[in-house]
């Protein structure tokens, strides 16, 4: 299981090309590794479906999703061809998104600063006429079920997936230009009016309420505004907590779009995985693993970060965020 916990020769290879040395930056970056016991909500796994019985804890609400069939066929390798197992569904943590301001700085390994590339810094502007706010995202596999080794990710559940960064903005030429990144979603233009941009307050109402929003407005990050562009720029700068969420909402509807994340939740994907190039914004919710752990609840994208935000950002060590990302998973099992 300990050879799981590490980093793909990719990513150690391009860490020694940048010449990483494993010592943190001082006043560029904070962070430190996360606590699997401290940093991680555990009951966000819940609640778990097997067939249309819940499991639920208190204060876990699910996305309404609907409740898999208790009995379930998936295709097999001959001679078998078709197996039969158990419809279930549960939340997993799944990934680690870092939203920071210096270019290359990883709270999750550390507050390490994993080398200089010439691309801009983040920047945030709040108060003033231009109110906006520009963030890098750093993307890690983080298959924390897989290390410990838990049931409920046996079978056709399981992933096979080591700690991996897989994803840096600074690499991505998209990502600090909102012209260059039309080319990614040239349906924006549809959007970029009143009426489209007032259906949102639905979309607000909805994820207050319920911690999830309509994946029918899917143009809509819920409090955190529009999600449009598709790139490291946030407009409605109001706090570094709700940048980093719009930002986090933006990044994983852009791995979507570009095939690099799928669907992982719906019916139609028991059996594997499907591609989703528009997401469903409700197949996630996130939890704040730093500066500040928020460890009690999972937050849909677009949830406003009223009741859980305050006191998590901070000058110098806490203007930095990270955050785990946990992924609806439904499958059939046996």
């Amino acid at each position: 299981m300990l050879k799981n916990f590490r980093l793909s020769s990719l990513a150690l290879a391009f860490l020694v090309a940048l010449g990483f040395s494993g010592k943190v930056t001082a006043a560029a970056c904070g962070g430190r590794f996360p606590n699997p016991v401290t940093d991680i909500c555990w009951l966000c796994l819940f609640p778990i479906n097997i067939g249309m019985v819940p499991i639920t804890m208190p204060g876990q609400t699910d996305n309404h999703d609907p409740k898999p069939p208790l009995i379930c066929t998936c295709p097999a390798p001959p001679p078998i061809f078709m197996r039969i197992g158990v419809g279930v569904s549960f939340w997993e943590p799944a990934r680690v998104a870092e939203v920071v301001r210096t270019p290359m700085c990883s709270p999750t390994l550390g507050g390490a600063v994993l080398g200089t590339l010439p691309v801009p810094a983040g920047t945030n502007h709040e108060g003033d006429d231009s109110g906006g706010a520009f963030y890098h995202v750093h993307w890690f596999q983080y298959p924390v079920l897989s290390w410990l080794g838990m049931a409920i990710t046996e079978g056709a559940c399981y992933v096979n997936e080591t700690f991996d960064m897989s994803y840096l903005s600074e690499l991505d030429p998209l990502w600090d230009d909102d012209q260059l990144s039309f080319v990614l979603n040239p349906e924006a233009i549809l959007f970029a009016n009143p009426v489209a941009q007032a259906a949102c307050v639905a979309d607000t109402v909805a994820a207050a309420t319920t911690t999830f929003g309509l994946d029918t407005l899917f143009w809509c990050s819920g409090s955190q505004g529009s999600l449009y562009p598709l790139s490291g720029s946030h407009a409605n700068h109001v706090g570094g907590v709700d940048s980093s969420l719009a930002i986090v909402h933006t990044h994983i509807f852009k791995m979507h779009r570009q095939f690099l994340a799928q669907d992982t939740s719906t019916l139609g994907a028991m059996c594997g995985n499907l591609p989703q190039p528009i997401m469903r914004k409700n197949q996630y919710k996130q939890q704040m693993m730093y500066p500040v752990p928020q460890n009690v609840r999972g937050y849909g994208l677009g949830a406003p970060s009223t009741i859980w935000g305050a006191g998590r950002e901070f000058p110098y060590k806490g203007e930095d965020f990270s955050y785990l990302i946990w992924r609806k998973r439904t499958c059939c099992a046996f």
